[in-house]
């Protein structure tokens, strides 16, 4: 059942891998600010998780509990991993009038817009393949096979987000263009919130 009535603004952001959607956020978490949302995942934990979003890693068998108790607000399996939002401490934020900062894949962008049909989506568009691809390498967390997989899924979240009209903004976040990327979401959500006013 779609959850409209809360006081708060719930915010999600979507993009490839590769595309800078982490940096983003953790800028708007502070800029807005809002809080990010807590997500259970079953990877491995990473050096860079000690900033911005929150994670509880689980194992597969605590998620799957989570899940038959309908402790998330979406969830997702993404490379191999699952990943999903706990439901209560984003009601929780909400129904205190805060905004919550989600950063989600597009199959979980899916599940949020159809409970909050108000809520603001954010896709993060990489820059163009060859870029994307020295970011991806860059990183040095993947083989060159995951890589390409990961190239190949980015065009198919592309075209989703163009065209499944659930995200409010698409916008670029180029190299050294972090503040130009972030002033155009804020001046988005800016216009979005004087519309509903």
């Amino acid at each position: 059942m779609p959850a409209t009535n809360s006081p708060g603004l719930l915010i999600f952001v979507s993009g490839p891998s590769g595309s800078g959607k982490s940096s983003v956020c953790r800028q708007l978490a502070i800029d807005l600010p809002a809080q990010f949302a807590v997500s259970s995942t079953t990877r491995q934990g990473k050096p860079q998780d000690a900033q911005g979003k929150k994670y509880l890693f689980v194992t597969e068998v605590e998620f799957r509990r989570q899940l038959e108790a309908g402790d998330f607000l979406e969830y997702a399996n993404v490379f191999g991993h699952w990943y999903g939002t706990l439901r209560r401490p984003v009601e929780e934020t909400l129904a205190a009038g805060k905004k919550v900062l989600l950063e989600i894949d597009v199959q979980g962008a899916q599940q949020v817009h159809q409970l909050f049909p108000t809520a603001f989506g954010v896709f993060i568009l990489p820059p163009e393949e060859p870029e994307l691809l020295q970011r991806l390498r860059r990183r040095g967390r993947d083989d060159e096979a995951t890589i390409q997989r990961r190239l190949g899924e980015a065009a198919r979240e592309i075209e989703f987000a163009r065209t499944s009209g659930i995200y409010d903004v698409l916008v670029a976040n180029r190299d050294g263009a972090l503040d130009e990327t972030l002033r155009t979401i804020k001046e988005t959500l800016a216009r979005r919130l004087g519309e509903r006013s």
